[in-house]
């Protein structure tokens, strides 16, 4: 069995514990979500070099949507900024975003450029 045989086609994350790293860390829990975001950059790399096919992120949970409004719209934000920042890089390297899920609530910016 060759290494590239033990590859997964697809792999899964459920992005949780940013706010408690954070938390652990003296810092505000907005700054967790962040790098969480930030780490996704690594994720998609690691994955492209390695030659998994399929990655989904499990980032924003019906319960999520009950945290303190300021919360939900900081997180809207941050989602925002983030695709901003990094489709050039996806559409350069054959990366194609699906959101799945109730989108329905999501920012129409988000919902019109995912």
């Amino acid at each position: 069995m060759q290494s590239e045989d033990k590859i997964p086609a697809h792999v899964a994350i459920i992005m949780d514990g940013n706010g408690r790293w954070a938390r652990q860390r003296g810092l505000p829990k907005m700054m967790g979500h962040k790098k969480g975001s930030e780490a996704v950059r690594g994720i998609l790399k690691a994955c492209g070099e390695i030659g998994v096919r399929y990655l989904t992120l499990y980032a924003f949970s019906t319960e999520n949507w009950k945290r303190p409004q300021t919360e939900v719209k900081a997180l809207m934000r941050l989602l925002q900024m983030q695709l901003e920042r990094e489709t050039r890089d996806l559409i350069r390297n054959n990366v194609r975003l699906n959101v799945i899920g109730r989108i329905d609530n999501l920012p129409e910016w988000v919902r019109k450029n995912c």
